[in-house]
């Protein structure tokens, strides 16, 4: 049986990335420290019999007993509020924690993918935005902790394919949704969802042209799988290449939870993306992989998962509990 180590996988794109594995009869190591990750999405992988759960941060030494074949590196704070309350914590998992992850790849003879992000595009001068475009980027910005800890996360990445040999994989990330994602987090849906079920006004920043193209999770694990698999070792975007305004994508929610909001406009923060589409001929052509999930069906979904949600969960604060966690 071949063994995985995912890590981040009690968060959103990690527990669906440990569920196929799962799914493909892979043995699957769940790394997580839950600084942004929650049990509860991994709670009902606890009793299957090819599932190990490791509580551990993976900027301090990481070890594995036995063999290791895969693996995936998705632990990071993702949304700006996360990263925003801890910026040295969001750095450190982008280098300590990939150098950690690249040692143990070497030790263990182990292919690993790297989790990339379309926000080391930074604000781009250049769209749709494709793999070979080197990015706008405000490395000294408030947003620079995420942005630049990925960026270092992909050229040390290349420096061990190149130098160690060792087998490596990169994903782009664009922007992608559906169940498991953190309520009130930062992040357009989640945040656009919970004011509509709460009953508030939707706050869109800045006037609302600026744009964003959505991935259902399905589709973005299906295409992180064939990536894993492939024989490339440089970056590949996986996103929707399907673009939509802010303004207009929150008057879909508004007509999708059947409420009667109004949109709130309020100032855009420092370096926000004004456009935000993959170019996604690379992965395209190299994995056969395409998006299969249109918007109104996966939000439809996201929609339902919310609205299960318990009244505590809906009305929580936004800010994460970050008080047992210092940026040392």
């Amino acid at each position: 049986m071949k063994k995985v180590l995912i890590t981040g996988a009690a968060g959103f794109l990690g527990s669906h990335l440990s569920d196929r594995f799962i799914k493909e009869g892979f043995f699957v190591f769940g790394m997580d420290n839950y600084i942004t990750g929650d049990s509860k999405n991994i709670k009902h992988l606890l009793d299957e019999p090819n599932f190990k759960f490791i509580e551990h941060d993976v900027t301090e030494f990481i070890e594995i007993e036995g063999d290791l074949d895969y693996i995936l590196h998705f632990a990071s704070p993702a949304s700006p509020i996360d990263y925003l309350k801890i910026p040295i914590q969001t750095l450190k998992v982008g280098s300590l924690g990939t150098h950690n992850l690249l040692g143990l790849a070497k030790a263990k003879n182990a292919r690993i993918l790297i989790a990339s992000t379309s926000e080391v595009y930074g604000d781009p001068l250049v769209h749709p935005q494709t793999e070979d475009y080197y990015g706008n980027v405000n490395t000294i910005g408030p947003r620079g902790v995420y942005d630049e800890a990925k960026r270092f996360q992909e050229s040390i990445t290349m420096a061990y394919h190149r130098f160690h040999g060792l087998e490596t994989r990169i994903v782009r990330i664009f922007n992608t949704y559906g169940p498991r994602m953190r309520l009130n987090d930062g992040r357009v849906i989640p945040a656009f969802m919970g004011q509509a079920l709460r009953g508030e006004d939707l706050t869109v920043f800045g006037d609302g042209m600026q744009t964003r193209s959505f991935c259902y999770v399905d589709d973005q694990v299906e295409g992180i799988y064939n990536l894993l698999f492939s024989d490339y070792s440089y970056p590949v975007n996986i996103g929707n290449p399907h673009e939509i305004t802010i303004k207009d994508f929150a008057e879909e929610i508004i007509k999708l939870t059947g409420t009667d909001q109004k949109i709130i406009y309020k100032e855009l923060p420092t370096d926000d993306p004004l456009q935000r589409q993959p170019d996604i001929t690379l992965a395209k052509k190299l994995l056969n992989w395409t998006p299969k999930v249109d918007r109104a069906e996966g939000m439809e979904t996201t929609f339902n998962y919310f609205k299960q949600l318990s009244p505590e969960e809906l009305n929580k604060s936004e800010h994460k509990d970050f008080s047992s966690y210092t940026n040392k």
